[in-house]
């Protein structure tokens, strides 16, 4: 049986949606319909994901390290949900020159949340090429995921997301 992927993201300027269906189409590439849809949290119950074994998860970081405001609610129902057993990549923008204590926080505080309630993360990145103080999203020279900045780098974005679906590919193994 061929693994399905539940990708769900949060989104206000627009950023972290493209960014969705970018790696929805980088994965496809690979692996034909991996990625059968994507869910955007404002529309959707999150207790969706239970219906994958393998999740990617999208988040931008507002204001100072905060949450963007969708997934404000969808955090409290994940106290509510086990991801036991399920292998879960999470990819984050955010703006490392405007917000450098705070760099991909939001991605963090999803990552520790993951983690909390039993998923096994995948689809960590180095931090080389990205410029900033601190980051709630940043362990052991790694982030706890795809980090992307569409206001200061958005000439790498694509080159990032190509590398991170063939990493994906092998971390999640499929096909």
């Amino acid at each position: 049986m061929s693994t399905k992927i539940g990708l769900f993201y949060g989104t206000t300027g627009g950023n972290t949606g493209d960014a969705a269906k970018r790696i929805q189409q980088a994965l496809n590439e690979l692996v034909p319909d991996t990625v059968e849809a994507i869910f955007d949290v404002a529309n959707t119950d999150v207790k969706k994901m239970l219906d994958y074994n393998a999740l990617i998860l999208g988040i931008s970081t507002w204001n100072v390290g905060e949450l963007q405001d969708d997934w404000n609610d969808a955090m409290k129902l994940l106290d509510e949900m086990d991801l036991s057993g399920k292998k879960v990549a999470i990819f984050g923008l955010g703006d490392q020159y405007g917000f450098s204590d705070t760099y991909q926080d939001a991605m963090g505080i999803l990552a520790e949340k993951a983690l909390e309630r039993g998923a096994q993360l995948v689809g960590f990145t180095p931090i080389t090429g990205h410029n900033f103080d601190a980051s709630r999203a940043a362990r052991d020279g790694k982030f706890v995921g795809l980090a992307l900045d569409e206001d200061n780098q958005s000439e790498l974005s694509e080159e990032r997301i190509k590398a991170w679906a063939k990493q994906l590919q092998a971390e999640f193994g499929l096909g």
